[in-house]
C-alpha cells in the first residue's frame, strides 16, 4: 500500500511540473483568435490578420447614386371662412323706426335705405334754425350799407357779423340731426341679423341693420412659427369646404406678430364670391403650394446617426472605398420614401452595411442599381 501511495504522489507531481512550465512560457493561444505576432497593419492603420490566404479583404457594401430633384409641397391650413367686412349699421340719433324697406337677405349697395325713424320735431327745428338765419342775414345786410355811409358804428357791422355765423352753424346742426332719421348702408352687400322691426324705438348707438360684403369671401387660418416664413403676399392657394365647395384664391394677409397664446400666425385668404354662394363661418382646409426645394428621395432605412446624434447618410467614394457622413435636413416624406436635403446634386450612399463603417474607414463596394 505504501508503494502504491508513493506512485500516484509521484504521478501527480509530474503532471503540476508539466502545467506550471507551460504557463510560464505566457503565450495563450485561443482557438480562432490570433495572437499579437500575426497581426500586420495595412496602409490605412486597420490590423488585418496574415495567414495563408493573405491579408483580411475590406467590409463589402451596397451603394447607389441618387440624383437631387425637385420637391414640390404645399402646406396645409384648416381655418374657417369670414365675410371680407361685417357691418352693424347704428343709428345715430334716437327715434322710432317708421319704415324698414329692406328684408334679411336683401342685396343692398351703398347709399340705400335700411330704416327711416320718425323726424319728429328735427323738421321744425330745422325751420326754425332757417328764419333765425334769414333774419341775421337782413341784419347784417342792412348794417353793412349804413356803416358804408357812416350812419352806425363798424363794431354793430362786425357783432351782426358774428349772429349771421352762428345762424348758419345752427341751420347745417339742424340739418345733419334731420339726416340722421335716414339709416343708410355704407357698404354694399347682404342683409342679415340682427335687424329692427318697425315700431322700434331706437337709442342712439342701437343697430338698424347688419349688412356683410361677402365678396371676397375670406379663409381665415393660423400657422405655426416653424411655416410663416415659408408663405408670402400674393401666394396661390386651393380650398375645400366642408360643404363641398373648391375655392381658389391668395394670401392677401400675414400677420406680423404671433398669437401670444398658441404662438401662430394668422393668414388671410381671398376668394372671389361674385354670385354669394360662399358662406360664411364654413370650416375650410386650405392648400398652399410652397417653392420647389432640391431633394433626395431615400429610404428611411440608410439614416443613421454619428456619434454626435447628427441624422445623416454614409457615402462611400468609387475609386477609394473611403466612407464619409454626411449630415442632412428631413424635408417630408412620401409614399415612396423620406426626402432628404443638404447633399450634393450627385450623391453615392451606403444602401447595405452603413451601420457597420464608420467615416475615414475604407469598404469595398457593391454595386446596385442607381437610385432615382
Amino acid at each position: 500500500m505504501m508503494k502504491r501511495i508513493r506512485s500516484s504522489h509521484i504521478l501527480a507531481a509530474v503532471i503540476c511540473a508539466v502545467v506550471v512550465a507551460w504557463m510560464a512560457t505566457g503565450e495563450v493561444i485561443v482557438a480562432g483568435t490570433p495572437s499579437a505576432d500575426s497581426l500586420t497593419p495595412n496602409e490605412d492603420g486597420i490590423a488585418t490578420t496574415i495567414g495563408e490566404a493573405g491579408p483580411e479583404k475590406p467590409f463589402r457594401v451596397a451603394v447607389e447614386t441618387f440624383h437631387a430633384t425637385d420637391r414640390r409641397s404645399s402646406l396645409m391650413l384648416r381655418g374657417r371662412t369670414e365675410a371680407d367686412a361685417t357691418v352693424a349699421v347704428r343709428a345715430e340719433t334716437a327715434g322710432l323706426v317708421t319704415a324698414r324697406p329692406v328684408q334679411k337677405g336683401a342685396k343692398v349697395a351703398v347709399g340705400d335705405l335700411l330704416c327711416a325713424l320718425d323726424r319728429g320735431a328735427r323738421e321744425a327745428r330745422l325751420a326754425q334754425a332757417r328764419a333765425a338765419l334769414a333774419q341775421a342775414e337782413f341784419d347784417y345786410s342792412a348794417a353793412s350799407h349804413l356803416s358804408e355811409r357812416g350812419f352806425t358804428a363798424e363794431t354793430r357791422v362786425k357783432a351782426l357779423k358774428a349772429s349771421l355765423d352762428a345762424a348758419g352753424a345752427t341751420v347745417s346742426e339742424a340739418e345733419i340731426e334731420l339726416s340722421r332719421t335716414e339709416i343708410k348702408s355704407p357698404i354694399a352687400g347682404t342683409v342679415a341679423s340682427p335687424i329692427a322691426e318697425v315700431g322700434d324705438l331706437l337709442s342712439a348707438g342701437a343697430t338698424c341693420a347688419t349688412v356683410i360684403d361677402a365678396d371676397p369671401m375670406l379663409i381665415i387660418g393660423q400657422v405655426s412659427e416653424r411655416d410663416v416664413a415659408k408663405l408670402s403676399l400674393g401666394m396661390e392657394a386651393s380650398a375645400r369646404l366642408v360643404t363641398g365647395e373648391t375655392v381658389t384664391g391668395r394670401i392677401r394677409y400675414i400677420a406680423p406678430a404671433a398669437d401670444a397664446a398658441t404662438r401662430t400666425f394668422r393668414v388671410d385668404i381671398d376668394a372671389p364670391n361674385p354670385d354669394g354662394a360662399l358662406r360664411d363661418g364654413v370650416t375650410a382646409l386650405a392648400e398652399i403650394p410652397l417653392a420647389p426645394v432640391r431633394g433626395h428621395l431615400v429610404s428611411p432605412a440608410i439614416l443613421v446617426l454619428d456619434d454626435q446624434g447628427l441624422v445623416g447618410v454614409r457615402t462611400a467614394d468609387r475609386a477609394t472605398g473611403k466612407v464619409a457622413f454626411l449630415p442632412v435636413a428631413i424635408l417630408g416624406q412620401s409614399e415612396n420614401g423620406m426626402w432628404i436635403g443638404g447633399l450634393p446634386d450627385e450623391a453615392t450612399l451606403i444602401t447595405v452595411g452603413q451601420e457597420y463603417v464608420k467615416a475615414g474607414s475604407v469598404v469595398e463596394i457593391a454595386e446596385t442599381e442607381a437610385g432615382k
